[in-house]
């Protein structure tokens, strides 16, 4: 006759280690901040592979900037408006030493806003601009104030947000489904402090977590043996 001891112990233990690793999935962190995109020609986005500052766009090209939280790039809220050139610049005519860019600015959604904070509406502007200038330039010839932090991430377009760059928000994984790495202008514009803590960890189980795993499985293996110790 079975006795029900020996298929418990490894059931537990199962439960067990799904329980504590499941942990470094609870534990994942999105960051909330301007990303920078760039138009790719046709209806849809593309995430900027440079900061607005490095980048030098042509007459012509349509630039995206959008505020939602996410944990990296691969998650990132694209601006809800199409890069179209054609209507956004419709009543900017073209003129000589002079370049026009498009730029689509998406302060992004209610759950993307910092507690107490409201998005205004979501915009486009046609920025007229010498040539040879940079997005940032762009960006600042249309929409002011602009508010960045010692490291020149861009934190604020239009005053929004009041406060805070590029912030952890605790638990959160993309409030709109979908944010990129900060529109700074020192780097390319990748994920958000890597999408890492400062020990570099990266979003995989912290130490304390598998450390966590380990005891329960030797635990786990303490308890079969004595099970069968008992036979």
């Amino acid at each position: 006759m079975r006795r029900p001891g020996r298929t418990a112990v490894p059931l537990f233990l199962a439960a067990a280690v799904l329980t504590v690793s499941g942990t470094g999935s609870a534990q994942a962190a999105g960051y909330r901040y301007w990303s920078f995109w760039e138009g790719d020609g046709g209806t849809g986005w593309t995430y900027a592979t440079q900061g607005p500052s490095l980048v030098r766009p042509d007459d012509g090209t349509v630039w995206g900037f959008r505020f939602s939280v996410s944990e990296d790039s691969q998650d990132s809220a694209q601006p809800r408006r199409a890069p179209d050139f054609s209507t956004i610049c419709a009543g900017t005519p073209p003129k000589g030493g002079t370049e026009r860019i498009a730029l689509v600015i998406d302060p992004g959604t209610a759950a993307d806003a910092p507690e107490g904070e409201r998005p205004p509406a979501l915009r486009t502007a046609c920025a007229r601009v010498a040539p040879g200038s940079s997005a940032a330039e762009a960006l600042a010839s249309v929409a002011t104030p602009l508010r960045y932090d010692s490291s020149a991430m861009l934190c604020a377009i239009s005053d929004y947000p009041r406060t805070g760059c590029g912030e952890q928000v605790a638990g959160a994984s993309g409030a709109s489904g979908a944010s990129g790495g900060p529109a700074d202008g020192a780097a390319p514009s990748g994920d958000p402090v890597s999408a890492q803590g400062s020990d570099g960890s990266g979003g995989g189980p912290s130490a304390g977590v598998l450390t966590g795993v380990g005891a329960v499985l030797l635990l786990g293996v303490a308890a079969v043996l004595r099970a069968r110790r008992s036979r």
